[in-house]
């Protein structure tokens, strides 16, 4: 009954990601018939109850999404992520080397609070518009944007999806991934600024043109609503000061950002319809749906067989282990999306906790294979093809060879960064 269980669950994730990858259903919905597949199969085969399977799902990374996904769609409709773009770019005087890095630090900076999807649909506009007025070409700018906006989202426990989870299974604090992966992230921003300069110099040598249309912006007409706006910021503050307190409070993320959320609610009294607006349900049915796939995974025995195969794979030692998941991670996140990457090996790490194995090197090393990983291919994360599909309505395109040609050299550079930091942490007792 142990084996059957085990080729019926590893059936049932096999033929859900195949659906989630081949693009046949909407990924969403993928995940839900997979987990009502993995739910029955469970229950049929006896490694599901109702209550283990309950327990499989992460309510407090649902909570934590929710709540600043609510959160940031209140902000976003005021109009003030626009205004910052807008500010930071009337900075760089038309300068197109200052412009580069002023958008990429703003973009790093904006993704360490915020998922990067959000900040990609704030400052790419603001790009396109720029490099017209400007007559630069937008792809290199957008690009290197969109490379900064996956490595400063992995800075932090918020900043995207994979680290939520990570941290979530973890649990690991906000204030653990500002003291772990945040200086690495620092490292690699570097970095990354010196492969674009090496890689563009030849694109923006000439100078700018049309600067005093550029200094005419009124950044201030991007604000739709000001009032809104403060009191938003001010709630914003009010979430970051508590994640960074939280452990303290005994409070989880996931709480305070629904917490957040309701203050929202209550002082600015929205339409249901606008406090929901920007929450991205098929994100969370999907995260749901993958819950219960892969804890059904786990549950059946599967995954542990897995994890046992890796441990020997990397004969038994832990950096040796931990890089080997950094660089699975990296390179997984290269041809598939982020997310279920990071769930699936979130429970094979989960899987190698009876071996005997400090699991804390491995959160980290998934953290940031996967954040920075993801800059290889525009398939690493979603705000990459949100990136994609937005340049491929303007005048400069960007293809996915040419994303290639800067994001390949980028996602290696920056994981050699990370392996060496990696290494350093685990052996200095950094990262134990």
């Amino acid at each position: 009954m142990e084996l059957a269980g085990i080729a019926v669950a590893t059936a049932i994730f096999i033929l859900t990601y195949v659906a989630i990858f081949t693009g046949r259903v909407h990924h969403a919905l993928a995940a839900l018939i997979g987990g009502v597949a993995m739910a029955l199969a469970g229950i049929a085969f006896g490694f599901y109850t109702e209550k283990t399977l309950i327990a499989q799902i992460d309510f407090d990374t649902l909570w934590l999404l929710f709540g600043m996904m609510a959160i940031v769609g209140l902000l976003r409709a005021t109009g003030f992520f626009q205004y910052v773009a807008i500010w930071v770019t009337k900075q760089a005087r038309g300068n197109p080397w200052v412009l580069l890095v002023s958008l990429s630090v703003l973009t790093a900076g904006t993704s360490m609070l915020l998922d990067n999807v959000t900040t990609m649909l704030t400052v790419a506009p603001v790009t396109f518009s720029v490099a017209e007025i400007l007559a630069f070409p937008a792809a290199p700018f957008i690009l290197i944007e969109a490379l900064a906006a996956n490595i400063g989202g992995t800075a932090t426990l918020v900043g995207d999806p994979p680290n939520i989870l990570i941290g979530s299974a973890a649990a690991f604090s906000f204030n653990d991934f500002l003291s772990h992966t945040a200086p690495v992230a620092l490292v690699a921003l570097v970095a990354l600024l010196g492969v674009a300069i090496l890689q563009l110099r030849g694109k923006l040598r000439r100078g700018p043109q049309n600067v005093e249309a550029l200094a005419a912006m009124d950044a201030r007409k991007a604000l739709i609503d000001r009032r809104t706006m403060r009191k938003l910021v001010i709630v914003v503050a009010l979430v970051f000061l508590l994640f960074l307190v939280h452990q303290v409070l005994g409070i989880t993320p996931g709480m305070i950002a629904l917490i957040g959320a309701a203050i929202a609610a209550l002082v600015l009294r929205p339409k249901m319809e606008d406090f929901l607006k920007g929450v991205e349900w098929d994100l969370l049915i999907f995260l749901m749906g993958l819950f219960v796939i892969m804890g059904g995974l786990e549950r059946s025995g599967a995954l542990p067989v897995v994890a046992r195969g890796l441990v020997g794979l990397a004969g038994g030692n832990l950096i040796a282990l931990a890089l080997l998941l950094l660089w699975v991670g990296a390179l997984l996140s290269w041809t598939m999306s982020a997310i279920p990457v990071t769930v699936t090996l979130i429970s094979l790490v989960r899987g190698l906790e009876g071996l005997g194995i400090p699991q804390t090197p491995l959160w980290w090393a998934l953290a940031l294979g996967i954040g920075l990983g993801a800059n290889g291919t525009p398939l690493g994360s979603a705000s990459n093809m949100v990136v994609i599909t937005v340049a491929s309505r303007t005048k400069g395109p960007l293809s996915f060879r040419a994303w290639a040609r800067v994001g390949v050299p980028v996602a290696i550079f920056t994981c050699a960064i990370a392996s060496l930091a990696l290494w350093i942490g685990i052996r200095s007792g950094w990262f134990l």
